[in-house]
C-alpha cells in the first residue's frame, strides 16, 4: 500500500510537470489526462488514508485526552471514541458497498468517464477499500486498547507508534 501510495504521488507530479511542459512549452493537450489521473488520485488518497489510519497519523485535536486526569474516565472514553468510529466507519463502507454494487449490476451501461471510458466503478471501489481499511486499523485498535486497559500510572496510553 505504501508503493502505491508513493507511486501514485510520483505519477501526479510528473503528469502535471508534463502538462505544462507541453502545454505552454509546446502549445499542446495531454489528451484526457484529467481522466485516467483521477482515478488514481482517488486510489492514492484512499490508500494514504488507510495507512494514515494504520499509524494513528490523523490530524487530532483531541484535547479532551489531555484534560482528563482520571486514567479510567480517559481509558472509557478511548472506548467510546472508537465505538463510534468503527460505527461510522462500518456505515460508510455498507455505503460504498451499495454503490458498487449498483455500478457492477448496471453493466454493460456502466456510467464512464467522456473521452477513455473509465468506468466510474474504479473510483467508487477505491473509495470503499480505502473506508474498510481504515475501519478495519480503527478496529485493531479498539482491540488493543481494550487488551491495554487503563494504565496503572494515571496515563492512558493514547499511542501504539513503533
Amino acid at each position: 500500500m505504501r508503493l502505491f501510495v508513493a507511486a501514485g504521488g510520483l505519477l501526479m507530479a510528473f503528469t502535471f510537470l508534463a502538462v505544462v511542459i507541453i502545454r505552454y512549452g509546446f502549445a499542446g493537450n495531454l489528451f484526457a489526462y484529467e481522466e485516467w489521473l483521477l482515478a488514481i488520485s482517488f486510489w492514492t488518497f484512499f490508500f494514504g488514508a488507510a495507512l494514515a489510519a494504520e499509524r494513528k497519523s490523523h490530524v487530532n485535536a483531541d484535547i479532551l485526552g489531555v484534560i482528563l486526569g482520571n486514567s479510567k474516565l480517559a481509558w472509557w472514553r478511548g472506548i467510546l471514541v472508537y465505538l463510534i468510529e468503527i460505527l461510522i466507519g462500518i456505515y460508510i463502507v455498507y455505503w460504498c458497498y451499495l454503490a458498487v454494487e449498483s455500478e457492477i449490476l448496471a453493466y454493460p451501461l456502466w456510467e464512464r468517464t467522456t473521452a477513455l471510458k473509465i468506468p466510474a466503478v474504479v473510483p467508487r471501489t477505491a473509495i470503499m477499500v480505502g473506508f474498510f481499511f481504515m475501519t478495519l486499523f480503527n478496529s485493531i485498535y479498539f482491540v488493543l486498547h481494550l487488551i491495554d486497559g487503563p494504565q496503572s500510572n494515571g496515563t492512558v496510553k493514547t499511542d501504539t507508534k513503533a
